[in-house]
This record gives C-alpha cells, sequence and structure tokens, in this order.
C-alpha cells in the first residue's frame, strides 16, 4: 500500500528583507485644506500628520507594488523565480479579476508562483504575515513575498472631512522565509463585522451601475467610532500577540503600529505600558495613512533611518475597516 506524503515542515521563519515605495507626489495640509474648510494647523493637531505621498495619474497600484516587490528581492539577494509564493494586501486593485498578485508574480518573474489577494485593509500586511509564516513552517514554501500596496487616491472623496485628509499611496513588501531561529510571533487576529459601517464605501459597483449619479464611490469613516475602538481595543490584541511570542513590553525595541493616527499611536503605547527606550514608527507625519502599506513603510523608514536596526524586536499591528485587526511580534530584518 502507498503512504500518502506529506510537505515536510520547517521548524522556525523569519523576515529576510524589506522594500517601500511611496508616492510620487508630496501632498502639504495646504494643498487639500481648502475643500475640507480645514487648515495646516488643525490638520497637524488631530491626525499629526503634515505631508503625504500621493501617486501620479500615470501609476498605478502595482507599479507601486512592483517597485516595492524589487526593492525587497534585491536586499534579501533573492530573485523572483525563488519566489514561491505571492501574497497582496489591497482595496484598491481596481479589478476583481484576476488577482494583483498574480499579474505582479508574472512581472516579476516569479512564475509559477502560488499568487492570492488578501481584503483586510489596513490589517492586510499583517495578516499577509501571518500567512506567510504558517505556509513558510508547515513546508508548502521556503520564500513568500507578503506586499500591502494602496493607491487610496483613487477613492477618496477631496471634500469628505471623514477619512479622505488621511490617506496616501505607496507599497511596502517584505520577504519571509526559514531562519534557523524563531523570527514570527504566533498571529492574534480576528474581526468584528458588527462595526462593518464605521469605515465603509458609500455605495457598492452594484448601485452605481442602477443609478450612475451616483458618482465613483469613495471611503468614509465614523470618526469618533474608529478612534475609540483603535485607541482602547487594540491594546490588549497587541498585549496578546507579546503573551504568545512569550515576550514582554520590556522586551520590545520597536513598536510599529497602523499609521492611522498619530493620537491613536500614543494612545495605545500609553495603553501598553512600552518602555520610553521602545522606538515608535510615526511615519504617518510624512506618508499619511496607507492602510495595508502602512506598516512595512514604517518599518522600512525605521531600518533606513538607523532608529531600528537588525535583529531588533519589533510589535507590530494593523487595525482597520472590517472591522479586521491583526498583532504579531517579529524580529526586524
Amino acid at each position: 500500500m502507498t503512504t500518502l506524503q506529506q510537505a515536510q515542515p520547517t521548524q522556525f521563519s523569519r523576515i529576510l528583507a524589506i522594500g517601500a515605495e511611496r508616492g510620487e507626489l508630496v501632498v502639504t495640509n495646504d494643498d487639500i485644506a481648502g475643500p475640507i474648510d480645514s487648515s495646516d494647523e488643525w490638520i497637524r493637531q488631530r491626525t499629526g500628520i503634515i505631508t503625504r505621498r500621493r501617486a501620479a495619474d500615470g501609476t498605478d497600484v502595482l507599479d507601486l507594488a512592483e517597485a516595492a516587490a524589487n526593492k525587497a528581492l534585491d536586499a534579501a539577494g533573492l530573485a523572483g523565480a525563488d519566489i514561491d509564493a505571492v501574497i497582496i494586501s489591497t482595496i484598491t486593485h481596481m479589478h476583481m479579476t484576476p488577482s494583483a498578485a498574480a499579474i505582479l508574480a508574472d512581472r516579476i518573474g516569479a512564475t509559477p508562483a502560488a499568487a492570492y489577494d488578501v481584503s483586510a485593509a489596513c490589517a492586510g500586511y499583517a495578516y499577509g504575515i501571518g500567512q506567510a509564516d504558517a505556509l513558510v513552517r508547515a513546508g508548502l514554501a521556503r520564500h513568500v513575498l507578503v506586499i500591502g500596496a494602496e493607491k487610496l487616491s483613487e477613492i477618496i472623496d477631496p471634500t469628505d472631512r471623514s477619512i479622505s485628509f488621511l490617506l496616501g499611496d505607496g507599497a511596502g513588501a517584505a520577504i519571509v522565509g526559514p531562519s534557523d531561529t524563531p523570527g514570527i510571533g504566533p498571529t492574534v487576529w480576528g474581526s468584528d463585522g458588527s462595526k462593518a459601517t464605521a469605515i465603509r464605501q458609500t455605495h457598492s459597483w452594484t448601485e452605481l451601475r442602477e443609478d450612475p449619479s451616483l458618482g465613483w464611490p469613495t471611503l468614509r469613516q465614523d470618526g469618533p467610532t474608529v478612534f475609540k475602538w483603535a485607541s482602547f481595543q487594540m491594546a490588549p490584541i497587541a498585549e496578546k500577540a507579546m503573551a504568545e511570542a512569550g515576550v514582554t513590553a520590556e522586551d520590545i525595541k520597536v513598536f510599529i503600529p497602523h499609521q492611522a493616527n498619530m493620537r491613536i499611536i500614543d494612545q495605545m503605547k500609553k495603553q501598553l505600558g512600552l518602555p520610553d527606550t521602545v522606538v515608535i514608527a510615526r511615519d504617518i507625519a510624512e506618508t499619511g495613512n496607507t492602510s495595508a502599506a502602512s506598516i512595512p513603510l514604517a518599518a522600512e523608514r525605521l531600518l533606513s533611518d538607523g532608529q531600528a536596526k537588525s535583529g531588533d524586536l519589533a510589535l507590530q499591528i494593523g487595525f482597520g475597516a472590517g472591522l479586521v485587526y491583526a498583532a504579531q511580534v517579529v524580529v526586524l530584518p
């Protein structure tokens, strides 16, 4: 009798490299304040944003993803052919099918890598890292490319005061592969669909088809609901991620939360009781909120600026529309 064979597992995985690509255009608060009847001072005080990066008209989300992917491959010393699976988290790939991941795999020479998209908004990158960790350790892939990529400027209403002025464009890519030591802690993730309308699209594509006068769908949010949820309910998720990784706040060197709002970041630091020595990602000040791209973009900036270094233990957490969340402790590449 033939014995069924299964994939041979690998004990540990880690992030091998990170790459980043921001939108070409620097958009200041003064550039967008007029249509929302606001000011540079109000936007800075409410969000901590000084500028946001947005892509030019000729650049789409796949262009951003490809640039970030190639930078990560170069940093890892790998070629596209070394990638066994591609995971892209995005809500701004404007085609229902084929997936952005399949197209990107072809662009970077990763065919016939497995490829699929994740729709988990601002938690999508952390979702992808959790899945890549599982794929590598299960023996289903040796190297997995995880990308958070967004061109949120495609789905904003310039007159909207609830979320549009926060948003930017960019892509961050990470390569996850085997490791001799633990490099990615257990992923703590979940969702609360009862709050699905807290961050939402104005109307569906079906409604637009039936009534073209509705115009292009754009994003909206219930700011107070999202602020309260992110500021106070996400800290326990981050604490659970540390506990499941077997570390404490004293062990963490770097904190990389989703770059949603500077006040949320400060409140989470306080809730977590992180030491003052912990480096905290504040990429939102210059890049804006880039949804699924924000964590890898922030991580890349910290590493490039020398604020964080390879081997540092980092706590990362993504949270947003769905409402969905995911957190894990990782060793920085």
